[in-house]
């Protein structure tokens, strides 16, 4: 049973990995369960290359992103379950939460954070009834998103990235990722409004 489970390894979902297991030494957080189905395979960042991105060095590629994304999070927020190689089929809402189905396994999460891309080929069950156009990409693209406010579709159900409406800018999409994990922080706070920052010590 996961407190968080986000699907999705991109820039949305692996943002919002990383800020919630940063929050690992805060008493509100310190003993929930997170976990991230980190599929890539219908990343946008997969052929991307970045120049435009304040941090990155012109010419980094989101290839490279993908993979030291994860590295990241295992090195620093080891904590945090990195679920390699499945594919999510299915969302259903339980009693206590959510049964999240993938092509080898079944999980159960008290909160999941939908962080896939937002093409017309997004088959997840149990999400079509939230479907609709989306409403910052040219029509004919045929883009989707999952009609949410603020990143809430339902409670305890969150949509981050493209998917959430945002235009498919890495920026965007990290910053929604780092903005739903800050929203569960202070769901965990007793909605206390959270943010987790590192500062160098003087």
């Amino acid at each position: 049973m996961f407190d968080a489970l986000i699907i999705g390894g991109g820039a949305a979902g692996m943002s919002c990995a990383l800020v919630l297991g940063s929050a690992k030494n805060k008493v509100f957080a310190a003993d929930k369960h997170i976990g991230i189905i980190t599929h890539q395979k219908t990343s946008h960042l997969q052929t991307a290359l970045f120049n435009n991105v304040l941090g990155l060095k012109p010419g980094t590629t989101g290839a490279s992103i993908l993979e030291s994304g994860k590295k990241q999070l295992a090195t620093l927020y080891p904590h945090v379950v990195q679920i390699h190689n499945e594919k999510v089929l299915a969302v259903s809402k339980t009693e206590n939460g959510f049964t999240i189905k993938t092509n080898k396994n079944s999980y159960t999460s008290s909160i999941v954070v939908i962080a896939v891309g937002y093409t017309n080929l997004m088959t997840i069950k149990g999400l079509d009834k939230y479907i609709e156009p989306h409403p910052r990409a040219a029509i004919e693209k045929d883009r989707i998103w999952l009609k949410n406010v603020n990143h809430l579709i339902e409670e305890n159900l969150y949509v981050a990235g493209t998917l959430a409406g945002w235009r498919s800018q890495f920026a965007m999409a990290s910053g929604s990722g780092a903005h739903v994990a800050t929203d569960i922080l202070t769901l965990w706070n007793d909605g206390k409004h959270t943010k987790v920052h590192d500062k160098i010590e003087l």
